[in-house]
């Protein structure tokens, strides 16, 4: 017997710096419900979906940063989309800003149940760009200053008939991400991401940007044996461009359902849970053949290592 999950992927296009939540938060309840007419089971939408892009901005005061995060979840702006959901019965994933109870601050994912319920949570642990103010660049990416690396690891959750597990744009280029999942039996990863066109520290890789998005997340579909599931926030936002190429990749690293717009758009697909075994059981059996003395260096250094033969 398969195991089909219907899932859709729901690129955001620009959020303005001034749209308040309620309006975000209505946007993606008309997706939602859109996902829902298409026979959707899980929505995913975008990482940090509620706000623009806050980290390409310099501030100088806390206050002026924690504007942009939510202190609870869900809180009373994004409780209408919860309860949609619970209507709908239908499932979402959800990317935000978290500012924790004893003041920690997380770029934050969480996979919510078709009852409407949180049935796991992901915090970013591979955060770009810089700490301090870099005048010279036309925006800022401001991650390291405003965020701390993501404390929970990259667990799997049993939900919607499979193993669920979340990972947040830059993530998504590190390989150790999809493998510490995949060394879990994850059978679908949902991944939001905001990621400008322009690259300012090595502006001739600008052309690559749509490319090396796809390459990064259909290898690790295919190396691990799992569905991906990608959602951009697309478009010129606050005069920044950022990509689309929001996409549903196959176990086997295909793409099978891809947005064609840079704005609001739902594409979905039938994710059948049992294809991630035609990978895991053959080319890909970790059990078979891993090696993982011989990985060691991965564990045990930082930054690269010159090593003599």
């Amino acid at each position: 017997m398969s195991r089909i999950l219907t899932v859709a992927a729901a690129q955001l296009g620009p959020i303005a710096r001034d749209e308040p939540r309620q309006s975000a938060v209505a946007r993606l309840s008309a997706m939602l419900r859109e996902a829902k007419a298409k026979g959707a089971g899980l929505v995913i939408f975008p990482e940090l979906a509620l706000t623009t892009f806050f980290p390409r901005w310099y501030f100088e005061e806390q206050a002026e940063v924690d504007v942009f995060f939510e202190r609870e979840m869900p809180n009373a702006a994004v409780r209408p989309l919860f309860d949609l959901a619970a209507e709908l019965e239908i499932g979402f994933n959800l990317g935000y800003a978290e500012l924790t109870p004893d003041g920690h601050h997380f770029n934050t994912s969480i996979l919510v149940d078709a009852k409407g319920r949180i049935a796991g949570k992901y915090r970013k642990v591979h955060l770009p760009g810089h700490r301090e103010n870099e005048p010279w660049r036309p925006f800022q990416h401001l991650e390291k200053r405003y965020f701390e690396p993501g404390d929970l690891g990259f667990p799997v959750f049993e939900a919607f008939g499979g193993r669920m597990g979340m990972c947040i744009c830059n993530d998504r280029r590190w390989p150790e991400t999809f493998r510490v999942m995949g060394l879990q039996g994850v059978e679908l990863v949902s991944l939001g991401y905001n990621t400008p066109v322009h690259y300012p520290p090595a502006p001739e890789h600008d052309h690559l940007q749509d490319f090396h998005n796809h390459l990064v997340m259909q290898a690790g579909a295919y190396q691990n044996g799992t569905w991906v599931v990608g959602v951009a926030k697309a478009g010129k936002e606050e005069g920044c461009d950022l990509i689309g190429g929001s996409c549903i990749i196959a176990p086997t690293g295909e793409i099978v359902a891809q947005c064609a717009t840079l704005e609001d758009e739902v594409v979905i697909a039938d994710c059948d849970l049992d294809r991630c075994r035609e990978i895991q059981d053959n080319i890909f059996n970790f059990a078979l053949h891993r090696e993982p003395e011989s990985y060691r260096l991965i564990t045990e250094t930082k930054g690269a290592v010159k090593r003599s033969a």
